[in-house]
């Protein structure tokens, strides 16, 4: 559904510009010493950005991506929240299979601590599209005190410029849709070939004998649309960061807001992300209608875990969710979960895509990697 389409690339796209808005603020603020500090020691930035990829949703994800794409942190930290990551599947994990969830984040924390440093070993530099430098701090900002960047919100808002009106329109639009519910459920194009057919989900133990499958029992572990949220809890996050944001925009001094919100984060970054969100999320949905997912993966489960490697390649929460029916009902074992989850980041790769092929080709490179050498274990260890 278009609207549906329209709706995610929405949401993913004020996620992106409001979480890179506040960087932005906070590296203008604190003139770049706390991306200097956290440049300072690699191990850190691993740990840090792998507890980032952990937090539900694609948050931490989206954060990472713009401190990477600006060099701020390196590609093994990118890497390491990636792994981490899996995007709003987590927030249907921990509805549904509560310690297993627990359990896949310990195990994959680690997996993901330990995959990055051992790419810094060997990646000692990866090109990023931009510099730390492209989070300029200009003349202008290094000459006035934290005071005068404050400004002034009443004389900002009897003096409105048309980038402040604008970039206050849309925060305070922002707001209203998630305090409204606009874009809850939005995990997917098709979210699970849609919703109503969610609330009536079995899944079968498939035992294989003589060749032959033979459905012993079903499970029915209720409706997911239903306990998906839960959710409301990170649009709830939102709003309080958005509110921040709206704060920013109206205090700040005119020359930050034109430079640095404006020229730069809207400019620069707003078309490329959504028009790569937009095209991505219409080819994934135009996908869904050729092809039932869910069907693939009943079967062989060598066969299952490549599928999910490959499905895990989707830049998109979604399509994932069926291998975490799959796993509540009996039908996969953990280990291919834990590979699924391992080579997929949610909506998080939409925009290292827009902003860095070249870093999201290797980053999945290497998830897929880590995936099967994990997967495979798993499989033949028998877990």
């Amino acid at each position: 559904m278009i609207s549906s389409i329209i709706q995610n690339t929405l949401m993913i796209t004020s996620f992106v510009l409001v979480m890179m808005l506040l960087i932005e603020y906070i590296n203008v603020i604190s003139k770049g010493n706390w991306s200097r500090n956290l440049q300072s020691s690699r191990f850190k930035q691993v740990l840090i950005t792998a507890f980032l990829g952990l937090v539900p949703g694609c948050l931490g994800g989206f954060v990472v991506v713009s401190l990477f794409t600006h060099n701020i942190v390196n590609f093994g930290a990118l890497v390491a929240c990636m792994i981490a990551a899996f995007g709003d599947e987590a927030f249907v994990m921990f509805a549904v299979v509560p310690e297993t969830a627990i359990l896949l984040s310990v195990v994959i924390f680690f997996i993901a601590i330990a995959t990055g440093l051992t790419v810094n070993i060997f990646v000692k530099k990866f090109p990023a599209p931009f510099g730390p430098e492209h989070f300029a701090i200009h003349h202008a900002d290094t000459e006035h005190t934290h005071t005068d960047v404050k400004g002034n919100w009443l004389y900002n808002l009897k003096h409105l410029s048309f980038q402040r009106a604008i970039l206050i329109t849309g925060i305070v639009l922002v707001i209203t849709a998630i305090l409204l519910g606009w874009f809850e459920h939005a995990h997917s194009p098709g979210d699970m070939h849609g919703h109503e057919h969610a609330a009536d989900i079995h899944v079968h133990d498939e035992h294989l004998h003589g060749g032959q499958v033979h459905h012993d029992h079903e499970h029915h572990y209720g409706d997911i649309s239903g306990i998906m949220l839960e959710e409301r809890w990170i649009n709830i996050l939102f709003v309080a960061v958005s509110l921040v944001a709206l704060f920013i925009i109206t205090v700040v001094q005119e020359h930050f807001l034109q430079e640095h919100l404006w020229g730069h984060i809207i400019r620069k970054h707003l078309p490329r992300i959504f028009l790569w969100t937009l095209g991505v999320l219409a080819v994934l949905h135009a996908a869904e209608h050729f092809f039932d997912i869910e069907r693939w993966v009943r079967g062989n489960h060598l066969y299952i875990l490549l599928l999910a490697i490959l499905i895990g390649l989707i830049p998109e929460s979604g399509p994932h969710m069926v291998f975490i029916a799959l796993f509540a009902g009996g039908a996969i074992p953990f280990s291919i979960l834990l590979t699924n989850s391992i080579v997929q980041e949610g909506h998080a790769g939409l925009p290292l895509l827009a902003e860095s092929k070249r870093g999201f080709v290797w980053m999945k490179a290497i998830s897929v990697a880590v995936g099967l050498i994990v997967g495979l274990s798993g499989y033949f260890a028998g877990f």
